[in-house]
């Protein structure tokens, strides 16, 4: 079906998209709106990005909206779970998108903001409640909300859930929700614990899949940069940041520390940046994503927190400086990039000990990621035949040669043909190397804000081209401190998972 009206939504419905700029739907929106309106059981294998949101939103306002019921105090219609802030923010903008000029009221539930208010918005009653597990049953113990009269269950990004140890959450929160639902689950990848949890909480559910998982948003140009250390890292970093001035690059790190240090550098040397992880505020990280989104910065260091949560169209790179712990997570890492069409380039930094993490991730999506520099260790060298390509397994080669149809030919950057050295005594991250007399002018306006954001017009010059690989590179220094674990930014629970170091209680939590 290639139009919205085709789906059977209501007129009110189609000019409210069309108002939006909603032209035609996603594959994704196009199989499940008419099997929801339908009233079954949903299981949506999609990666984001594609349109998910509007794919159970759009269906499930219909339903309400026919239905011609208010909720009660402290109640409410229908339910969608989310396992980080930054998504559950970005659902219920969708959401509040698609009601306007209808009497549906959107709550939102997260933590790191206050209960109090959350609690008085929820006294008056909402149709559709988006929320974080752990906040929600703070409230339900708190009995400022109740879940009696929910006739939908949305589980967006369950896979994720699951890994941030939501399930005893989830189990708990289904309980409370009626029986006789419409339950619609929605997930990037399908492992056993997915099945699981839909044999055990959806009933006969119609599954449709449009993209098949472990797969790559399919104009994703992919690199990878083999170093001996960080100190590589952060000079090929560099010089990719400052080669495209007018990009917006998103570049994810393991840990908090890491991700914080690595900030305040970048910002230090001239670069505009903010950071968003687990130790900042909910207000801390909303200013950065907006500031980010509005091009005021533009460069954000990020973890797995943000790996979900943000949908900003313009973001033209995406750089893995750590590789994650699980391939997954590189999936939705680099998924950030090459939204709604648009190319994207994802570059990848392997040092020696991610070598193994790197060949999970090239076994989860079947291609061999392009070599931009260095050298795999030679006892894990890859088979003579590799060859790197797109997420769509369109495969490049490692020279420069070919061309790929459809696109102007532009040669590949030579392999790197000498490596900084491997010891990296001394902690020189904050040296700043720009030019004495540009250093010299810095004002003291311009030091970095507590989020991360910076004053003054610092732009870092450098020649404009397509961001892809580039070959030179300087001597850097980095004691590899490293740091342990994001733990997903405080936002999952202790209850049956794998945990990092930083995960908060659960006052802090979504």
């Amino acid at each position: 079906m290639s139009t919205f009206k085709a789906l059977g939504l209501s007129e009110h419905i189609l000019a409210t998209l069309s108002a939006n700029g909603f032209e035609k739907p996603t594959p994704i929106q196009a199989q499940a709106i008419p099997l929801v309106l339908k009233g079954h059981d949903l299981i949506g294998l999609a990666q984001t990005g594609t349109g998910k949101t509007a794919a159970f939103g759009l269906p499930m306002i219909e339903k309400l909206v026919a239905d011609g019921k208010r909720p009660d105090p402290r109640n409410i219609r229908a339910l969608v779970l989310a396992p980080t802030r930054e998504l559950v923010n970005q659902i219920a903008a969708n959401l509040k998108l698609f009601v306007k000029k209808s009497p549906l009221k959107i709550g939102v539930v997260v933590g790191g903001v206050s209960i109090n208010k959350q609690t008085e918005q929820l006294a008056r009653g909402v149709d559709i409640l988006v929320a974080t597990p752990g906040r929600l049953l703070d409230l339900v113990a708190r009995k400022a909300v109740t879940l009696t009269q929910g006739r939908y269950l949305v589980l967006d990004e369950a896979d994720q859930m699951l890994d941030l140890g939501f399930i005893h959450d989830l189990r708990k929160i289904s309980k409370l929700v009626p029986k006789n639902r419409q339950t619609l689950l929605f997930s990037a990848t399908m492992p056993k614990q997915i099945a699981e949890l839909a044999g055990e909480y959806l009933t006969d559910p119609v599954k449709v899949e449009v993209t098949p998982p472990g797969k790559a948003a399919d104009k994703v140009e992919q690199y990878v940069h083999f170093v001996p250390g960080k100190d590589l890292k952060t000079v090929i970093l560099k010089q990719t940041l400052t080669a495209n001035p007018d990009g917006l690059s998103l570049i994810f790190s393991r840990t908090k520390h890491g991700a914080e240090k690595l900030m305040k550098h970048l910002d230090h040397v001239g670069f505009k940046a903010a950071s968003i992880h687990g130790n900042k505020s909910q207000g801390q990280r909303e200013r950065a994503l907006k500031a980010f989104r509005d091009g005021e910065i533009r460069v954000l260091v990020a973890t797995d927190v943000a790996a979900r949560g943000i949908d900003i169209p313009g973001v033209t790179h995406v750089y893995n400086y750590d590789l994650p712990e699980v391939p997954d997570a590189y999936v939705h890492r680099i998924g950030r990039t090459a939204r709604n069409g648009r190319d994207g380039i994802a570059i990848a930094f392997c040092a020696p000990d991610e070598i193994r993490l790197l060949r999970d991730i090239e076994k989860l999506m079947g291609i061999n990621i392009a070599v931009a520099s260095g050298e795999a260790p030679a006892d894990q060298a890859r088979p003579s035949k590799g060859r790197g390509g797109r997420g769509n397994g369109q495969h490049r080669g490692n020279g420069g040669g070919h061309r790929q149809e459809g696109r102007p030919h532009r040669e590949r950057p030579a392999r790197q043909s000498a490596l900084a050295p491997s010891s990296f005594a001394g902690d020189d991250l904050l040296r700043d190397d720009r030019p004495q007399q540009e250093r010299r002018g810095q004002r003291t306006a311009g030091q970095p804000h507590s989020d991360g954001r910076s004053e003054g017009n610092r732009n870092h010059e450098g020649k404009k081209h397509h961001g892809r690989p580039g070959q030179k590179q300087g001597e850097w220094r980095d004691r590899n401190r490293g740091g342990r674990p994001e733990g997903q930014g405080g936002e999952h629970r202790g209850q049956g998972m794998r945990r990092g170091a930083g995960g908060g209680n659960r006052g802090h939590q979504g």
